[in-house]
């Protein structure tokens, strides 16, 4: 006890700090020291490949009914939002089922091993969707295409790992600014570039086209995918990798029997003669803090509710998000006899467009300095609460003049886009704020999965309530497009409420400080033993999420989403 308490007195750790100059983790530590800033190259990458993330997921939207359509599946137009359905919330099962694992992986085996495969995986499925001939290759390839891209499991540890506490709300906010930009051009590519054939007879004249006409989208955002493979291959890895002899002098400090035993778990003997592969760096943390009052485990995950909270903000919000894009394109097509706001297609796009440049100057510009100040927490609970108001005027805008809903709308958008990026940014923080580094990756997978689920309940919901909007158009309380907004005001309240304590640790709202470098988490569950496990359980939410999400695409909506993109 003697040397522990030495230790203690002078806070010097008794085992040499080593770094290893074989490392990548322990070559980029020093971006993590303060006031380090994030290599240019590597926050250009992280901004592209998010943008890359978002293409493939919202390009569909315009042509997947017509798409359906095609296939002659369906037995009547009524039944093909059903298909849609399907397809479209195929790629979010499939992120949800691996979303966790591809954390594990990255924390394991390094952030870029698991951005390469999601690009690979976004090069070919998504591909391969663009050439489908029938239903279940379009079906199959969207799974896929969810399943191996974990990308942004990845990219949002990443980000934490590249730049000091001082700068993590600026490269976390490049992150939500890229991946808002590719929800607004997917849209876009997808419309003007299907069917070329039809669209630009005097361009394409090859048969390959009309025999594949929703290939030409797919294919610009694989050529793209390919186009970044040069960039990714120049990011700098973050993950600590190190191979060192532990001897028993090391472990003779440790004078608890109970630490011990957790030593020998790793397969560290403490005979005289024992000397094995280990990472000293983790060991040395946990053998020379042993005896300090401030000496705690690491935590697994679903202990840690500082992350548990964060994910369910993240996910209320993703929700609230998701159902608010799915109506806001509904309402803005339908005609003002309902409650509409009779926009054509070009219009609305107009107000996406000065939208997204406001947003893109808030995110840069004023949402670091607005994040520091007030930090992540209060970042979120104060956008999620002036979301309510904005979001109650809503239905009072189809009543002005045309001049003045024209001006209204704008400033509406753009002020409720960079209130719902700057929710979705404070809680990029606070999930890599509740972990450390060797807990980042499974942390932004689990999230990446609890999220698939509120993404692919987003639409559904979003278009039956606004379905169900329409038949009370007479109501006395709230009548027509009133009780759609009225219930999204309710979900942003949920997420405000959910900021306070004791719901949300507020130690959330500061990174960690770890002492030591961090390395692989060596405890997380093999991937077979995982899966073998919950296999149950993955095949019930499966099939729930599958029912549920076909039975809220209905025809009418995708129609709509059509017709305004």
């Amino acid at each position: 006890m003697e040397d522990q308490s030495n230790f203690a007195a002078n806070k010097e750790p008794l085992l040499p700090k080593e770094v290893d100059g074989n490392c990548p983790g322990c070559n980029t530590a020093y971006l993590r020291e303060p006031g380090g800033r994030p290599p240019k190259l590597a926050l250009l990458a992280v901004g592209l490949l998010s943008l890359l993330n978002a293409l493939p997921l919202t390009s569909v939207y315009p042509f997947l009914y017509f798409m359906i359509h095609d296939f002659h599946i369906a037995k009547s137009n009524d039944s093909v939002g059903y298909y849609v359905g399907l397809v479209g919330s195929s790629c979010m099962v499939g992120r949800f089922l691996t979303g966790a694992y591809w954390g594990v992986i990255a924390d394991r085996y390094g952030r870029k091993l698991v951005i390469y495969i999601g690009v690979f995986s976004i090069i070919i499925f998504n591909f391969l969707f663009g050439l489908s001939t029938n239903f279940w290759m379009a079906l199959t390839s969207r799974f896929f295409l969810g399943v191996f891209n974990g990308m942004m499991v990845s990219i949002q540890a990443y980000a934490s790992e590249i730049c000091s506490h001082e700068y993590q709300a600026f490269v976390i906010s490049v992150i939500s600014t890229t991946w808002g930009i590719g929800l607004v051009i997917g849209p876009t590519l997808g419309g003007y570039l299907s069917q070329p054939t039809i669209k630009y007879p005097k361009l394409f004249t090859n048969p390959i086209f009309e025999r594949f006409p929703y290939a030409l989208p797919c294919l610009f955002i694989s050529v793209y995918a390919v186009s970044l493979l040069a960039i990714t291959s120049q990011m700098p890895e973050t993950v600590h990798k190190h191979c060192h002899k532990v001897d028993k002098d090391y472990i003779s400090m440790c004078k608890d029997e109970t630490m011990k035993d957790e030593i020998r778990k790793d397969g560290v003997s403490d005979s005289a003669d024992a000397s094995v592969d280990k990472d000293t760096l983790q060991l040395e943390h946990r053998i020379v803090m042993h005896g300090q009052k401030n000496y705690t485990p690491q935590k697994a995950l679903y202990k840690n509710w500082g992350l548990i909270a964060s994910i369910a903000i993240y996910c209320i919000w993703s929700m609230h998000d998701v159902a608010y894009i799915e109506i806001f394109s509904l309402w803005a097509v339908s005609p003002q006899q309902t409650g509409g706001l009779s926009l054509t297609s070009s219009g609305v796009g107009k107000v996406l467009a000065i939208s997204g440049v406001c947003v893109l100057f808030f995110q840069m510009v004023l949402f670091p300095p607005v994040s520091n100040f007030l930090g992540p927490i209060g970042v979120a609970r104060s956008a999620s609460m002036l979301s309510i108001p904005l979001l109650a005027a809503y239905p009072y805008i189809s009543t002005l003049n045309v001049s003045w809903s024209w001006a209204a709308i704008i400033i509406a958008s753009i002020l409720k886009s960079a209130l719902s990026v700057a929710v979705y940014t404070a809680a990029y923080l606070l999930m890599n704020n509740s972990v450390t580094q060797d807990q980042r990756g499974a942390a932004n997978g689990l999230s990446l999965s609890a999220m698939s689920i509120s993404v692919a309940f987003g639409p559904a919901g979003g278009g039956a309530l606004f379905a169900w909007s329409q038949t009370r158009l007479d109501a006395t309380f709230l009548p027509g497009e009133q009780i759609v907004f009225f219930f999204m005001g309710m979900l942003a309240l949920v997420t405000c409420i959910a900021t306070f304590e004791p719901f949300l640790p507020q130690s959330v709202n500061k990174q960690i400080v770890e002492t030591h470098q961090s390395t692989q988490d060596r405890t997380a569950e093999p991937l077979l033993h995982i899966l073998r496990h919950h296999a149950s359980f993955f095949a019930k939410a499966y099939g729930s999420l599958i029912i549920w999400s076909s039975q809220g695409m209905e025809k009418s909506h995708w129609q709509a989403r059509a017709a305004f993109y």
